[in-house]
């Protein structure tokens, strides 16, 4: 090997992120091995090896740090221990070597941006004005009539601001009241997240996945959040009203850049490791993504919530993907399904639809797509979105919002393995939360030898999508197609390939001879070469097309 095949490998060691494909593990709902109907880390090590016949590269862990549990995790106690509901330190570790000895790596969430207020930080801070801690949330006194300081929401509902009977203060809490937000204008506060992060890289990380990213700093000014225009919001779901104000002030703050550089120098001293930002920032969203991946110096790459909405167009599509295009140096990862909205095969279903070939048919976009991919446990079975009874509920947002938005419980049911084992080979005892028939039916036990299942398809195209440079990695350039025909080029050095898929419910005839010219075409995991006669092909309805340009 010489020295320029050498330096070519070590940037792809260190890269390893760029087009990679990333699994997303529910712990509480992957694997129960302890009888008490919730997963836990050493059922993520029994089951990675699955995990691993998948084909993708990394592992994403949701929070399973100490915690009393109000938002499933998402309220960490303590930033450097395991929850005793998920295991032990020594289960993690296990969980890590395990994981490195398939070949994955391993990413793990971080909720920076807020605390438990049973986090010991949060005790001393609320116990007095002037303790050592009393500036490392964000406190505010009442206005002269006793209301809060300002306007702000939050997104679980109500004020942004809980009342607090010892400090005689508001506190600031984007979530939940039971969430207080710490104070990033604190530099004492950065350190202390920038030790817990060493920890974790200590015991061999590979990466950090950041929880809402964009909510560290706030305005120190507390001004008003000013409104929404109806014209801009008119797609915000009014049960709750957290959409109805411009979110300009209480979030996406221009100190938040200083701090990202900071973690990505850290990260950077370890070597081959990986940050990946959760962006919620509604129309600015992508700008946000290009500011904080732009330059090499601070996130490797963000993921928004563009394409986790209820629209599946080529127009949303290609709208999403020329905007960070044209915006960011940086690198975008992309996803349809996550623990916080409604599986995509029930988002995107129209009436008709087979639901297993528009699962197969939204992966094999999503492997297309200029950028790496997150796929979120179940979606590789087809799983729905699962109808849970309000008595059954245990997330906070839907509970608070039912019945008009009944919450994320339907994405985080149990995974199903087994489909004739009780319980669905999930768990001994009582699932935390009720595993819907429907999905057992779709066990892997019932796909796992099934060539034209949704699992198979999905073990297919992710292999079929390493076997492409331009698909990992390639540039990208949208085509002009028919009305409901999204098109566009994937280009790595002198390969070009056309990639075109039907999202009309109806079929299209698509003529190339004006447009690219001469395409060999080739099947594709699941759709075979389309029928043309050399100058128009046609796509059948949800149909597929993968050509060789030139």
């Amino acid at each position: 090997m010489n020295d320029t095949d050498q330096a070519e490998q070590t940037e792809q060691q260190i890269e390893w992120w760029r087009g990679s494909a990333i699994y997303q593990i529910y712990p509480r709902s992957f694997q129960d091995t302890t009888g008490d109907g919730i997963g836990d880390l050493k059922g993520v090590v029994e089951r990675l090896p699955y995990v691993a016949s998948l084909g993708v590269d990394a592992v994403w862990l949701s929070p399973f740090f100490k915690s009393p549990m109000a938002d499933m995790g998402y309220d960490i106690s303590d930033y450097c221990a395991v929850d005793p509901l998920f295991g032990t330190i020594e289960d993690f570790d296990a969980v890590i070597e395990e994981a490195h000895r398939l070949g994955l790596r391993v990413i793990i969430d971080q909720v920076l941006s807020h605390s438990s207020d049973r986090h010991e930080w949060f005790v001393e801070s609320r116990s007095s004005h002037d303790n050592s801690k009393a500036d490392w949330y964000v406190w505010a006194d009442a206005k002269p009539d006793g209301t809060a300081p300002n306007n702000w929401l939050s997104v679980f509902g109500g004020p942004a601001w809980e009342w607090d009977s010892v400090r005689k203060q508001y506190y600031l809490h984007n979530f939940l009241a039971s969430q207080p937000d710490l104070n990033f204008h604190n530099p004492e506060v950065q350190e202390a997240l920038l030790e817990a992060l060493r920890f974790w890289l200590d015991r061999g990380v590979d990466s950090f996945r950041f929880d809402a990213v964009n909510y560290y700093f706030h305005d120190r000014g507390l001004t008003d959040n000013p409104p929404l225009p109806r014209t801009l919001s008119s797609d915000v779901p009014d049960t709750n009203p957290y959409g109805f104000q411009q979110h300009i002030h209480d979030k996406t703050q221009p100190e938040n850049i200083g701090f990202l550089k900071r973690v990505r120098a850290l990260l950077d001293s370890y070597g081959a490791r990986m940050s990946i930002g959760e962006v919620g920032d509604g129309d600015r969203s992508l700008t946000t993504v290009a500011a904080y991946t732009d330059g090499n110096d601070k996130l490797n790459m963000c993921y928004t919530f563009d394409l986790l909405g209820p629209e599946l167009s080529p127009a949303h599509i290609r709208r999403c993907v020329e905007a960070f295009e044209a915006s960011a140096a940086g690198w975008v990862c992309w996803a349809f399904s996550n623990h916080d909205v409604a599986r995509h095969v029930s988002r995107f279903a129209k009436p008709g639809d087979d639901g297993d070939h528009l699962a197969k048919f939204c992966v094999t976009l999503l492997c297309a797509l200029r950028g790496s991919i997150c796929l979120y446990q179940g979606e590789e079975l087809g799983l729905t979105e699962a109808d849970i009874a309000f008595e059954d509920l245990r997330d906070p947002y839907g509970i608070r919002f039912w019945p008009g938005f009944k919450g994320r419980d339907g994405c985080r049911t149990p995974m199903v393995w087994e489909e004739q084992a009780i319980r669905a080979g999930f768990s001994r005892g009582k699932p935390w939360l009720p595993i819907p028939e429907e999905h057992r039916l779709r066990a892997v036990s019932a796909q796992q030898h099934d060539p034209d299942s949704v699992l198979a398809h999905y073990r297919e195209t992710l292999a079929f999508r390493k076997k492409h440079p331009a698909l990992l990695a390639g540039d990208i350039r949208f085509v002009e197609a028919p009305v409901g025909v999204l098109a566009f080029e994937r280009r790595s050095g002198a390969d070009t390939m056309l990639c075109a898929f039907n999202i009309a419910r109806e079929p299209v005839a698509f003529d190339l001879s004006e447009k690219l010219g001469k395409v060999r075409f080739t099947d594709v995991p699941g759709f075979p070469a389309p029928r043309h006669d050399g100058k128009v092909f046609f796509l059948p309805p949800l149909g597929v097309a993968f050509g060789i340009i030139g």
